[in-house]
């Protein structure tokens, strides 16, 4: 599935929601994967720090 910069997905093996920032690759077993760069949505006691995940484009869906 392709997603587009600031779309709102969430990971199917954290439950974590973030907002689509980018497109990255990492290399496993001699192969390019193409990963999906997010900025996870603020939690209500993260003291606003912001994070950037960044996974494989199937471990993501797309928010309703």
């Amino acid at each position: 599935m392709k997603f587009n910069i600031d779309e709102y997905v969430q990971n199917s093996r954290t439950g974590q929601v973030g907002r689509v920032i980018g497109y990255g690759h990492e290399m496993i077993n001699n192969v390019y994967t193409i990963t999906l760069k997010v900025l996870i949505a603020e939690a209500a006691n993260s003291s606003k720090r912001l994070l950037v995940l960044e996974d494989g484009v199937s471990a993501w869906s797309l928010m309703s």
